[in-house]
């Protein structure tokens, strides 16, 4: 009997993988089949995602998956999307796509945000839905989209996170999944295991509200992919569909290789630093939000209480700006660089609101230096390891912020993502935070997607049976702080140059 497969389609800000998991033994085993770059598109009317290509790549990754799976008597049973939060389509009655999605970085949703906060108030808006206040949030992207483009809304008969809205395009079926609904900062985060729209809120907005589809947990069977969709791809038996967790970060918690206790928290390290612990309710009040942490569903129905941060997208658009003034290095060079430049030599706040948009990354350095009465390294490895020292003691203060709002004593942080490979960084974490850090799977996204698919269909019965799986199928890698009175003197130095 043929083993069975699962494949992940990731979708990242920067790129997309398509990785096919198998379980064997209470063992996981990921394969890459396919990876493609994902760049935004500047149009005349913003900034898009260039969706149809992102579309494309999906095929492809199928295509791929299904040859591998034949090639390897594996049984390709299932298939689920997971993409970065907040982003969204429309479409219309007859199921037309209504323009391209924005990207979350498009520059209209700062105005559109300060706008909704100007008649709603920043403590009811909060105390509603228990989301950071942020930008890139979809409630302030819809605001944005009804000033703007007015009859789009209007001509809307569903809207679609961009996970939802490839499921769509698979299977001709919308759902709405929990997780990534829960980033739009249009749900109730009280009462169910999926929370509720926040309807009232929305109306109060003149946002239509008939266009939100029912909520459904991840493991939902969508259904099975369009027959001329599966003769294109050569299928030869019908492929389901089944969501995941449709946010990543959910999907990454969910693969965190902690099996007992709570006196750990996760870190989620790639282009964003997402940290945070599970908690069997929302946490919400003014001093929450004061802190900015936001209450997401966990792909378990629990809430994942954390703080959204600028992660390695710093060092990203750094090596940016570095290649537009002639000096062109890959991420391993520019590590290494890090590893061996004075420590310390600025500290930058992650969160800064410029760094936020694409492009003039050294110009903005140098700006922000120049606010905080701090001297802007001249050299690569100064600039890198500025960046990545600055990351870490963010990470320290959001775990005394974990610590003081949960009251929970946390000894151990997970990281999971593409940042674990980083491997400066994470004794830099250690470093700062004080504290043991365990590093892996770099995979953990793709593990807990093509996991979650398992348990929908069956192969996997808990959310504790993924962990266990991801336990027993990666090798972490441990970093235990050294230099802690450095750091410590440091930190001081980083929060009055930084502030909270």
């Amino acid at each position: 009997m043929a083993k069975k497969a699962y494949l992940g389609l990731d979708l990242g800000a920067e790129s997309g993988r398509a990785m096919l998991g198998t379980l064997d033994d209470g063992r996981l085993e990921l394969h890459e089949v396919h990876r493609f770059p994902n760049v935004p598109v500047r149009l005349p009317t913003g900034m898009h995602w260039n969706l149809l290509e992102l579309w494309q790549n999906q095929l492809t990754g199928v295509r791929k998956a299904a040859e591998h799976c034949r090639e390897n008597d594996l049984e390709l049973v299932s298939v689920g999307v997971d993409t970065w939060g907040v982003d969204y389509g429309l479409l219309s009655e007859s199921g037309e796509l209504l323009g391209l999605p924005y990207c979350y970085r498009d520059e209209r949703n700062a105005p559109a945000m300060r706008q909704v906060l100007d008649r709603l108030g920043p403590g009811r808006l909060y105390d509603a839905t228990g989301i950071q206040l942020m930008a890139i949030n979809t409630i302030f992207q819809l605001s944005a989209s009804r000033q703007h483009s007015p009859g789009l809304l209007d001509q809307a008969h569903r809207l679609a996170f961009l996970p939802d809205l490839l499921h769509y395009f698979f299977t001709g079926q919308a759902v709405s999944e929990s997780t990534i609904a829960s980033t739009s900062q249009m749900v109730n985060p009280r009462g169910s295991a999926t929370g509720r729209w926040a309807t009232d809120l929305l109306q109060e907005l003149g946002l239509p509200t008939g266009i939100l589809g029912q909520l459904v947990p991840p493991g939902t069977q969508v259904g099975t992919v369009l027959p001329a969709i599966a003769e294109d791809l050569g299928l030869r038996s019908p492929l389901m569909v089944t969501t995941p967790a449709g946010h990543d970060t959910a999907d990454a918690v969910a693969a965190v290789p902690a099996l007992a206790g709570d006196n750990w928290c996760y870190l989620s390290s790639g282009t964003w630093s997402l940290m945070g612990v599970e908690l069997p309710a929302p946490l919400i009040s003014e001093q929450v939000r004061v802190s900015s942490f936001t209450n997401e569903r966990a792909a378990s129905g629990a809430i994942r209480f954390l703080r959204n941060g600028s992660g390695l997208w710093l060092v990203q658009q750094l090596r940016a700006s570095l290649a537009q003034h002639g000096q062109e290095f890959d991420y391993f060079q520019l590590t290494d660089l890090a590893r061996h430049a004075k420590p310390f030599a600025m500290f930058v706040n992650p969160d800064y609101e410029p760094f936020a948009s694409r492009g003039r990354m050294l110009e903005k350095l140098h700006d922000m230096a120049a606010a905080s009465g701090q001297s802007l390294p001249t050299t690569p490895g100064e600039l890198v390891r500025s960046l990545l020292e600055s990351l870490a003691l963010s990470c320290r203060r959001t775990l005394e912020d974990i610590e003081r709002l949960t009251g929970r004593r946390l000894e151990v942080i997970h990281i999971v993502g593409g940042g674990t490979k980083n491997e400066l960084l994470n004794q830099m974490i250690a470093d700062a935070a004080g504290c043991t850090v365990v590093a892996g799977p770099a995979e953990a996204t793709a593990a807990g997607n093509v996991l979650l698919q398992a348990l929908g269909n069956g192969e996997l019965g808990s959310h504790q049976d993924i962990r266990q799986v991801v336990s027993a199928s990666f090798e972490p890698k441990v970093f235990e702080p050294v230099h802690r009175a450095a750091w410590d003197e440091a930190y001081g130095r980083f929060r009055a140059v930084c502030g909270r």
